[in-house]
């Protein structure tokens, strides 16, 4: 079982006030099943990745990952999609997904087409200009990906993908097998 974040924890993650770094991962024990270890180490990474990703992003960008999903998402599907569909991609409210719009709207990197058939309804897409943009965003995504997993060899590269791929698959089948039930 997970106990309270350790005493030098203060801050729930970051650094404590002694200078140690802390994460999630501190929260565990060495008593603590080894799953539930496992599961906060795979938190921390992908905190940690992400983090960077987002700093990254505002700082080379002045942009943030919602609006780099958002807009990796419409580079996928050129005609554009509907606002449902979008918010199903990125598995956001239809709300998250108006704000973000809206703002590259105005700075004319997508752009609204009205849907045929459907009065109400509006593609997205991206204009010429988005697809520029997200595409020099996009480079610089994956070398900061790539920098990060360079502390792995090709070999640990193939198996960690490996590794996840059955852990997902299990997860899947008890994910959907207790939906079903």
């Amino acid at each position: 079982m997970l106990r309270a974040p350790a005493a030098h924890d203060t801050n729930g993650g970051g650094r404590a006030r002694n200078g140690a770094r802390t994460d999630r991962e501190t929260r565990a024990r060495a008593d603590d099943h080894r799953a539930l270890r496992i599961w906060l180490r795979l938190l921390t990474c992908t905190h940690l990745l992400e983090r960077h990703v987002r700093n990254r992003l505002r700082l080379r960008f002045g942009t943030t990952l919602p609006r780099f999903d958002l807009m990796s998402q419409l580079e996928r599907y050129p005609e554009g999609l509907k606002m449902k569909e979008l918010s199903q991609h990125l598995m956001v409210t239809g709300g998250n997904v108006t704000g973000i719009v809206d703002q590259l709207v105005k700075e004319r990197l997508v752009e609204r087409l009205p849907e045929p058939g459907d009065r109400r309804a509006f593609r997205i897409r991206l204009t010429r200009g988005g697809d520029k943009t997200f595409g020099e965003m996009a480079r610089a995504h994956e070398d900061w990906i790539i920098s990060i997993l360079s502390g792995l060899t090709r070999k640990e590269h193939a198996e960690l993908f490996r590794l996840l791929a059955k852990l997902k698959s299990h997860t899947l089948e008890i994910v959907e097998g207790k939906d079903r039930s």
